[in-house]
This record gives C-alpha cells, structure tokens and sequence, in this order.
C-alpha cells in the first residue's frame, strides 16, 4: 500500500520548487531591465523651432483675440443702440432687432468655439506646428535608448511624478546631442 502522505510532500516539494523557480527567474528578469528618463521641457526649450512655433501661435492667439473682442464691442454697441431706439420701435420691431443681437452673440460663441474650441483653429494650428518637433524628439529618444540598451525611458516633465532620481540615469543630454543640440554648459577644450 502506497503512503498517501509521502504523495503530498513530494506534490508539496515539487510545488514549492517551481515557485522559487520562476521567483529566482523573475528576480533575474527584473535586474536585466535598464530605466532612463528625460526631461522633455529642457529638450524643448533649447529647441529654436520650437521657440518659432510658440512664437506663431501666440501672434495667432493674439489677432484671434483682437477679432473676437471687437466682435464683442459690435454687439455691445448694437445692444445699446437698441435700448436707446426702444421708445421709437413698436414692439415687434424690438423683438425683431433683439433676436438680430441675440443671433449675432449666438455667432460669436460659435466663431470663439470655432478658434479656441478643443478642435478649433488653435488646437489644428498648434498640432500642425508642434507635432514634426515631438516626432523628431521621440525619434532621437528611441535612437538614444537602443544605443544606450534601455527598456524604459521616462519623462521628468510629463505628468509621471518622480518622486527621486539619480542623475546617473538621466539621458536627456544625449537626446540632446541626437537633435544635433550643443549643450551650452558644456565648454570643449579644442587643445585636445
């Protein structure tokens, strides 16, 4: 007669075993995987085309501004020539006016939705502009982490909180010289 006991040891063994297995390949697996991060702000700051294109979008954003504020005087200036003609106007004449104002104010939160709208002109523009920068970034960051064999990289900008970091691992001036960007700290002694 067979021991039911000694089954269950060595099912128990065997078990036990392979957990400590895949923890010790898990642990193996965990140390292989090298991390960097960068800091995308600084990235973007040294970038001319990017001070180029916030420089557009701010001189849009500007004229925008200055249509949509004397289209808003327009309307002010007919609300209250309106009120000023009331006592001339019979009442279907006002209500007529009136719903000419209130039309037009219902046109200028459409033009402004249309501008400043999270698919208006701006957004459009802004994407137009900004995104060949944040392609040829990312571009530079996947060359930099193949070349440097990292599995992950970072950003210590974006809304990934870093609580600590050693800036052993922090490859953004190699981003940097793969943009073809000097970094101004740096002086190269030329006497070699």
């Amino acid at each position: 007669m067979k021991n039911p006991f000694k089954k269950n040891i060595v099912f128990i063994f065997s078990t036990l075993f392979l957990v400590g297995l895949f923890t010790l390949s898990s642990f193996n697996t965990a140390s292989a995987q090298r991390f960097g991060f960068i800091d995308s702000q600084k990235i973007l700051e040294r970038l001319p085309e990017y001070s180029q294109a916030n420089t557009e979008l701010e001189e849009m954003t500007k004229q925008w501004k200055a249509e949509l504020a004397k289209k808003q005087q327009e309307i002010l200036d007919s609300r209250t020539k309106l009120e000023a003609e009331r006592v001339l106007l019979t009442e279907e004449m006002y209500a007529e006016k009136q719903k000419e104002v209130q039309q037009k104010e219902s046109d200028l939160i459409t033009y402004r939705e249309s501008i400043f709208g999270a698919n208006g002109m701006l957004f459009k523009k802004r994407r137009e502009l900004i995104r060949p920068i944040q392609d040829r970034i990312m571009e530079a960051v996947r060359i930099v982490s193949l070349q440097k064999k990292l599995h992950f990289m970072f950003d210590k900008a974006s809304d990934l909180h870093m609580l600590f970091y050693d800036d052993t691992y922090n490859f953004t001036d190699f981003v940097l010289e793969e943009l073809g960007i000097q970094d101004p700290n740096i002086s190269i002694d030329k006497k070699g």
